[in-house]
C-alpha cells in the first residue's frame, strides 16, 4: 500500500521547487501539447526532438513558433489546455461529467473529498481546482499502471496553480483501505466512485459521508447503474438523481447560420447521486 501525502502548501506531490513550469502548445489544428521546459535535448511525442527551454523559454502567451513545419501558439495553461494535454491511460471523465458532478455534489472550497479510482486524473483535475488550498482532495487507485498517470497529470497542475488542495493518495482497492482514508479524515463531504464494481465500495464508503453530504457513480452500463441504485438504497441513502448527460455541438454552415455538426449525441456514461440524510 503506498501513500502520498502533501509535504509543501504550493506542491503537495513532492514536486522540487526547482522542477521546470509546463507550457502549453496549440498546433493550428487545435491540438494541446503540455510540454514541461526542461533545460535538455528530448523527443516530444508529436513534435520531435527539441530543448524546450531554448525553443520556448522566450515565447508569451499568444505568440506563435516552428518547430519543423508545424506552428505552434503557446496560451496559458488554464484547465482546458491542461485536460486537453494531459497524459492518458484510463478512460477519463470528461469536463461535461466532471462540472455537472461537482456541482450536484456542491463541492467547493475547504471540502474533503473521496474518489476512487483516480485512473488518469481527469476528474482529480477538476476537484482540485474547485476545492482550493483549504479543500482535501483523497484519492484512491488500485492499478500502478493508472495511478503513475494520474498522479503525473496532477503534479504537472500542481505546477501550474498558484495554491494547490492537500491531496493523499492510497493504492488499494476503496473497500480495502478503509482504515487507510480514516487517518486522513474520519468523514468527507463527497464521494465520486468511477469503478468497475460499485457495490462493495458503497457498503464500505458510505458511512464515511456527513450528514447532507452525497456519493455519486459513474456507470459506463445501466445494469452497472442499477446495481449501484440499489448499493445506495442498501446502505441507507436516498438515491435523489440518476440518469445521463447529453451533448450536441453546433459549427458554422458552409453557406452561414449555424447548425448541429455531424456526429453522434455526447452519451458518456450513467451517472448516479444518492444523498445521506441521517
Amino acid at each position: 500500500m503506498v501513500l502520498i501525502e502533501k509535504t509543501d502548501v504550493l506542491h503537495p506531490l513532492g514536486l522540487d521547487m526547482a522542477d521546470p513550469e509546463s507550457v502549453a502548445l496549440m498546433e493550428e489544428n487545435g491540438k494541446i501539447h503540455i510540454v514541461s521546459m526542461i533545460d535538455n535535448t528530448v523527443k516530444i511525442k508529436g513534435l520531435g526532438v527539441v530543448n524546450p527551454s531554448k525553443e520556448f523559454s522566450q515565447l508569451k502567451d499568444g505568440e506563435e513558433t516552428h518547430v519543423g513545419s508545424k506552428i505552434l501558439l503557446r496560451l496559458p495553461t488554464r484547465l482546458p489546455e491542461l485536460i486537453s494535454g494531459m497524459k492518458r491511460r484510463a478512460q477519463t471523465i470528461g469536463s461535461k461529467d466532471a462540472g455537472v458532478l461537482i456541482a450536484r455534489h456542491g463541492i467547493g472550497s475547504d471540502d474533503i473529498v473521496l474518489e476512487a479510482g483516480l485512473g488518469s486524473g481527469g476528474l482529480s483535475m477538476h476537484l482540485a481546482r474547485v476545492i482550493g488550498p483549504s479543500g482535501h482532495l483523497i484519492t484512491v487507485e488500485p492499478r500502478e499502471e493508472h495511478a503513475s498517470v494520474g498522479l503525473e497529470n496532477l503534479q504537472t497542475l500542481s505546477q501550474c496553480m498558484v495554491e494547490f488542495p492537500n491531496h493523499s493518495h492510497i493504492d488499494g482497492r476503496i473497500e480495502d483501505v478503509v482504515e487507510e482514508i480514516k487517518k486522513h479524515a474520519e468523514h468527507v463531504d463527497a464521494i465520486l466512485l468511477d469503478l468497475p464494481d460499485h457495490p462493495p465500495a458503497i457498503e464500505a464508503v458510505a458511512p464515511l459521508l456527513k450528514v447532507g453530504a452525497r456519493i455519486s457513480c459513474y456507470c459506463p452500463v445501466t445494469s452497472q447503474l442499477e446495481k449501484a441504485w440499489i448499493a445506495c438504497e442498501e446502505a441507507g441513502l436516498h438515491v435523489e438523481w440518476a440518469g445521463e448527460i447529453i451533448e450536441r455541438q453546433w459549427g458554422k454552415a458552409s453557406r452561414g447560420g449555424v447548425r448541429p455538426v455531424n456526429g453522434p449525441f455526447g452519451h458518456t456514461a450513467f451517472l448516479l447521486l444518492a444523498q445521506r440524510r441521517k
